[in-house]
């Protein structure tokens, strides 16, 4: 499966610090798509990752996904059906969970204008998102590759950072 046959409608999922919105940027430039960052829709600019209420988030989501033409990372499974009746591909990210434990302390002590983040804001090292990483995640997994495989679009699942290289490299693009 290449890039060009999931369409101009690509939902990117994967646990927290799999390198989701990095892609999402990446797809978008290499493609003119939109980009949507869900963390930025749910979450609430210029805070420490204050959610917005749940009404207003999935007003934001619904007129993002209502386009003809987007790449939108990030997982909110309560919306998931939706936004997956409107995409026409799917890439699952599956990194390990070394890797995503990596990426979220790096991004926090020395990434200040990281892609997806929210503005004004400013990551910084928390135990729960520690905590999420690790033990969520397993599950999170899990149903990720269940519904992947139960999935009729056309699909990538990415299973490891050199395997994200190595699909970068393949579709011409750029972090």
């Amino acid at each position: 499966m290449t890039l060009n046959e999931l369409g101009p409608r690509i939902c990117i999922m994967g646990p927290s610090n799999s390198g989701k919105s990095t892609l999402a940027e990446a797809i978008a430039k290499a493609r003119g798509l939109q980009v949507v960052h869900l963390d930025q829709l749910r979450h609430l600019p210029h805070s420490d990752w204050v959610p917005r209420p749940p009404a207003e988030f999935a007003a934001l989501h619904d007129t993002a996904i209502s386009g003809d033409r987007w790449v939108m990372d990030g997982n909110y499974s309560r919306l998931l059906r939706q936004r997956l009746r409107r995409a026409t591909g799917l890439i699952l990210l599956d990194v390990p969970t070394t890797t995503s434990l990596y990426r979220y302390v790096r991004r926090c002590w020395f990434e200040r204008d990281r892609r997806g983040g929210l503005e004004g804001g400013r990551d910084s090292v928390k135990w729960d998102m520690i905590r999420h990483i690790t033990i969520a995640t397993r599950a999170n997994r899990t149903r990720y590759r269940t519904l992947f495989d139960d999935i009729t679009l056309p699909k990538i699942q990415i299973a490891s950072p050199a395997a994200l290289t190595a699909f970068y490299r393949a579709n011409g693009l750029r972090r």
